[in-house]
Parts: structure tokens; sequence; C-alpha cells
């Protein structure tokens, strides 16, 4: 089976091509088109990606590989990314960090044996103002403790 894109990401690039001017610059967008569709950007998403900007592939890869927001792995139904640079650390995402680490039974880099959850340290979410951050998925929580968060991931695992 051929790997494509489907209508309506096809739409989406449509539109972000008609925004760029050129195929480079919407490079980083349509990367995260193809994240959407395929929950992450494997090797040969990332060459379906190279194909359709008609640029050289390994310069896709390159740009990929290079930021941490673009995933190169499968991730659970709820990925969650804790910040772990200096405003949050200096606020306590330590601590946020290992009550996840408890609740779910994962480390960093692992999923829950259900595909429910992910768990990743990142360097930031630009939420310095508000740390400690997590990012589950495309929402931001924010001023966050070990007890909130846990809060946070019961509902989520009652969804």
């Amino acid at each position: 089976m051929e790997l494509g894109f489907s209508e309506k990401s096809e739409e989406r690039i449509k539109t972000l091509l008609a925004r760029y001017p050129n195929r480079e610059a919407a490079l980083i967008p349509v990367l995260y088109v193809a994240q959407d569709q395929f929950g992450y950007l494997s090797h040969d998403v990332m060459a379906l990606v190279a194909k359709r900007l008609e640029l050289p592939e390994t310069h896709v890869i390159n740009t990929a590989t290079f930021y941490t927001l673009l995933r190169k792995k499968e991730t659970g139904k709820h990925h969650i990314q804790v910040c772990t640079n200096v405003s949050c650390y200096l606020r306590g995402c330590d601590g946020i960090l290992a009550a996840i680490e408890k609740k779910l039974s994962i480390a960093p880099g692992k999923t829950t044996p259900d595909r429910k959850f992910s768990l990743e340290e990142v360097q930031c979410l630009a939420a310095c103002g508000n740390a400690p951050a997590v990012q589950i998925n495309d929402k931001y929580y924010e001023d966050l403790t070990p007890n909130r968060v846990i809060e946070v991931i019961e509902k989520l695992k009652n969804e």
C-alpha cells in the first residue's frame, strides 16, 4: 500500500503553499500536517513530504529531526511533554515529572502498554511566565502542581 495524504491533509497543504513564497518555507507547517494525519513522522512520511514539496529527502529529514515538537516515533493517544528547562525546574517540574512517572508507571521516552499515554521531557514549551508547564497533545497546562497534573491525567483516563 502506497502512503498518501488524505483529501483533508491535501487541502491543508494547498492552503499552506498559497501562503508561503516557496515550498521550502512551507516545510515545517506541512510536516505538522503530516504529523496530524499519521501521528508521527516515520521515514516513509518524511519521504512523502519531500516528494509532495519537491524537496530533497535529506533536507526534510534534517529539518524534522532538528525540531523536538515534530515527533519521529509513535506516541500514545495522550502525548505528555513535561518542560524541564530552567524556569520550570526552578518551579518544581521534577516533582511533576516524578508524579506522572509514578502514576503511569512509565519513564520519559516510554508509552503505557495500553498506548493511552506517552511521556517525554522537553526543553522549552515557551510558558516560562507560568511555569511549571506541561503540554498534552495540543493543550497547555501551566502553574501545575503534582496533584493537579494527576487530576488532569485521571480526567484523560476516564474519557
